[in-house]
This record gives structure tokens, sequence and C-alpha cells, in this order.
């Protein structure tokens, strides 16, 4: 009896379990049969709209309702066709190729679906592809032009393409690039034909156009690490640090674990990192710290010129902010060497020789940075500041008279005077001769002081003008040889004396 039971029980347990894999069965046939199996209306709706849509522009609402038309017909090759027709109209001919290559499976003899595909293999440099779907256009319908002028083009290409690689090969680099011009007119979409045109650059010398053809090639590929690591070290190599982080960085997002890479990357992360550093403390002007930085670049990158001539240069630039004036005229030097129409490199050395009051080199390197870029306002600025102090220095230069830099303080200024008012005041001298030696030596000297401690003056006269003297300013004080108050003690008559005080 209790078997029994238990029997009854199991059946009914089990029957339950049928029942309800039945009705699980049941509900997932209409989930599915609502996703995969829409009615021809809806269908159709879809169509419409992805048509008026795809009219007024807007392509992605468009391309939405031919994915529903798709999903919901599978078989329909008119469906695949117009759907490939708004991937082309996005400008993703890669996703439309495998639409037009179904829609051809599901209808061979669709001759507008093969004319389609031919025209994007055709751009994209498939020659023999191409030529196979303009023939099959042709043989089904003879008169039809454009498939005739096409084929025509894929029987250039063909022959264009065989001419360049063999150009290639015997290292004729000049008459391949002449030859890819026309392949790539062609097949704009070819990234072999622009990778090979880019490697001819890069032999020829010229980077900058090798960029040019792998910056796009580089897209044209679903994963082309090797594009993305070569147009980084084309950037590196120019000196373009941060457009190669970017370039490495494409590498890396398609594999992280890319070895050569990862390599690249920590490089040009590190050398990018103290070039930024060391022009962040220029702005703060704190050039010592800056040059021991841009020392770091030329250790971290011996290898690449640029990198090497563009420390030199900012090295130059903050020895002459810090007015290290010797050390910055080697530095300048070794710079402009490296780089001789560098008008940075010329303008900071003519300010270092400015430093060291040798205004005639100052004067040519003003002059040579002008030949170089006649229209540029700092450099004839800098260049008439040199004449004007070269001129001046024929007359009366004040930083000499009391012996002291251009650099001087007003304290070492004040001290270099009482000390030669000490050593040329004319009480000291007996003989007449003498006397009139020491008074003009003495006004000078206090022509010197006025000018020097005085912040205006000073930087007037430094700028080139002598605000003591008549032919810079206009109703000033005399030129040489005057007292600058318009008052010379010495010229009163008679054995006039005085007491004099240093202050």
């Amino acid at each position: 009896m209790k078997y029994t039971n238990m029997e009854s029980g199991r059946r009914k347990g089990l029957s339950g379990v049928l029942s309800s894999l039945s009705l699980l069965c049941v509900v997932l046939d209409l989930q599915l049969d609502g996703v995969l199996g829409a009615t021809p209306v809806e269908i159709e709706h879809h169509l419409e709209m992805g048509r008026k849509l795809l009219a007024a522009g807007q392509l992605a609402e468009a391309l939405s309702h031919y994915h529903s038309a798709v999903e919901g017909d599978s078989k329909n090759y008119l469906t695949y066709y117009k759907r490939a027709a708004v991937f082309l109209a996005m400008g993703k001919s890669k996703s439309a190729l495998p639409d037009l290559t179904r829609a051809i499976q599901l209808k061979p003899d669709f001759l507008a679906a093969r004319l389609q595909r031919g025209n994007i293999l055709l751009k994209q440099g498939s020659a023999q592809e191409a030529r196979e779907d303009f023939e099959a256009v042709l043989q089904r319908s003879p008169d039809q032009a454009e498939a005739r002028d096409q084929l025509f083009r894929t029987e250039e290409l063909e022959e264009l393409q065989e001419e360049a690689h063999a150009a290639h090969h015997r290292g004729d680099y000049v008459r391949t690039v002449q030859v890819l011009e026309r392949v790539i007119e062609i097949s704009p979409w070819d990234p072999e034909s622009r990778e090979l045109r880019a490697d001819c650059f890069i032999r020829l010398g010229d980077a900058r156009k090798a960029i040019q053809d792998l910056t796009p090639a580089a897209r044209l590929r679903t994963d082309n690490r090797a594009a993305f690591l070569k147009l980084s070290k084309l950037h590196y190599q120019l000196g373009e640090h941060q457009d190669s982080l970017n370039q490495v960085r494409e590498c890396l997002k398609l594999d992280q674990d890319d070895k050569e890479c990862f390599a690249h990357y920590k490089q040009v992360k590190k050398l990018s990192k103290q070039m930024d550093s060391a022009e962040e403390l220029i702005s703060d002007q704190r050039f010592q710290e800056a040059i021991y930085k841009y020392e770091s670049v030329m250790k971290t990158e011996p290898n690449v010129p640029f990198y090497t001539s563009k420390a030199k240069e900012r090295i130059c630039h903050c020895l002459v902010q810090i007015k290290s004036s010797e050390d910055a005229v080697d530095a300048c030097s070794e710079a402009h060497q490296l780089d001789p129409q560098n008008l940075h490199i010329l303008r900071d050395r003519a300010e270092a020789y400015i430093q060291l009051q040798d205004y005639e080199k100052a004067v040519e390197d003003y002059q040579e940075a002008r030949e170089f870029d006649s229209e540029n306002q700092e450099i004839r600025e800098g260049l008439d500041r040199a004449q004007k102090l070269l001129k001046q220095s024929r007359k009366r230069d004040y930083y000499k008279i009391l012996g002291v830099s251009r650099n001087a303080n007003k304290q070492e200024i004040t001290k270099a005077y009482r000390k030669l008012a000490q050593q040329w005041h004319p009480d000291n001298f007996q003989s007449e001769a003498d006397k009139k030696e020491a008074e003009k030596k003495f006004i000078d000297i206090a022509s010197a002081k006025e000018v020097l401690t005085d912040p205006e003056m000073r930087q007037k006269f430094d700028a080139g003008e002598d605000p003591l003297d008549p032919e810079s300013q206009q109703g000033g004080g005399g030129g040489g040889g005057h007292w600058p108050f318009g008052f010379n003690p010495f010229e009163s008559g008679g054995n006039f004396h005085f007491k004099f005080t240093y202050n």
C-alpha cells in the first residue's frame, strides 16, 4: 500500500514537471516568434521607416530599422542591400561588404549588388575580386557602362600595382612613389599601397609624408598595431613626443600586452614627462632646475638628434635668464651648430653677448636671425637695441666707467662709484693738466652713478639710449664731459675747493 502511494506521487510529480516544461516551451516559442518572426507588415514598416530616415540623413536611426528588418527576414536579399546602402552612407564600407555578399548569395543575378561590391573592392585595392564582379555584371548585361569603365580601371590598377612592386624591389623609390600616386587615386581605401608609399618616403628621408600615408592606413586595417607603432616612432624622431605617445597608445588599445609597443611606450612616456616638467619649470622661472631636467632629457634619449638639440637650446635660454653669460654663449654656440637656423638660439646668444658687453657679436647674431625671418618683430627690436648699445659703447659706457657688469646691483654700483670717486677726485692732483683729466673722469664717474642707480634711467640706458646724451634725450643733460645736473663746480674759477661726501 505504501509503495503504491509513493508510485502515485512520483507520477503526479513527473506529470507536473512535464506540464511546466510544455508551458515554458510555449512561452519561449511566443517570445522567439516576437523577436525573430516579425510579420510582413512589421518588416515593411521597418523598411519604410529606414527609407524615410535615410532620405532625411538620419543614418543611425535608419540603420536601426534596417537591423530590425534583417532580423525579421534573413532571407530577403533587398533588406541586406538596403542596409549596405546605409553603411556606405555612413562611410562604413567594411560593414557594407558582408551585406552585399549576403545579398548576392541569396540572389546571384542581383547585378546592382555585384556592381556596388565591385566598386568597394576596387577602392580597397582588391583588383582580382573586383574584376570578377564587373565581369559577372557584363556577362549578364554587356551594355552596362559603369561596369565596363570600372573593369578598365581594374585592369589599369593591376598593371600599376605590378609596376610599383617591381620598382620598389629594385630600390627605385622615387618611381614607386610616382606609380603609387595613381594607385591610391584608384584605391584610396587600400592600406597596403599607402604603407608601401610610406616606406618609400621613409627611405627617401621624408618622415612627414610617411606620416600622412600611415595615419589613414592604420585605420584601414582592423588590427594594425605595426602601423601605429611605426607612426609613433616617426613622430618621436621628429620630436613630436605627445603625438608619439598618442599613437603608441592606439597600439596598446588593440593589445595591451604587445611587448614592442609597451617598451616604446615606456620610453616615450619617460621622455615626455621630463620635457613637460622642464617647460613647467621654465614657466615658473625655476631656470636652474630646468637646466638639470633638460640634462636628464639628453641622458634619456642620446640617440635622436632633435632632443639633444632641443635640450641645448633650452639650456642656453635658461643660462641667459640666470645671467650666466659665458656659459650661455658656450651652450648657445653648441645648440647653434646643431640647428643653425633656429631664431631662438641666435636671439639668446645675442642676449648673452649683450650681458658680456660684446655688442658687435650681438648685432651679428641678430642680423643672422633677421636673414631667416625678416618679419619677426622680436628679432627686429633686438637688433635695433643691440645696434644702439654698440653705438652707445663707442661713446660712453657707464658700466665700463664704473668697472661693473651689466648685471650689477645697486649696492655693487655704489661701492664701485665710491672707490673711483675717491681715486679721481681733482683735489688729489697737483698739476693743471692732471686736474683737468681728473675732472673729466670724475664727471663721467658721477654720471655713471646717477644713471645706473636710477631704475628709469638705467632701463633707458640698457635699451640703448643715453639719458644724459642730448642726441638721445631731447632736453636732457649734457653729454660726455658735462656735469649730470648742468652744473660743473670745477668751472667756477679760482682755487675752488669743497668737501665731497661719498654717498
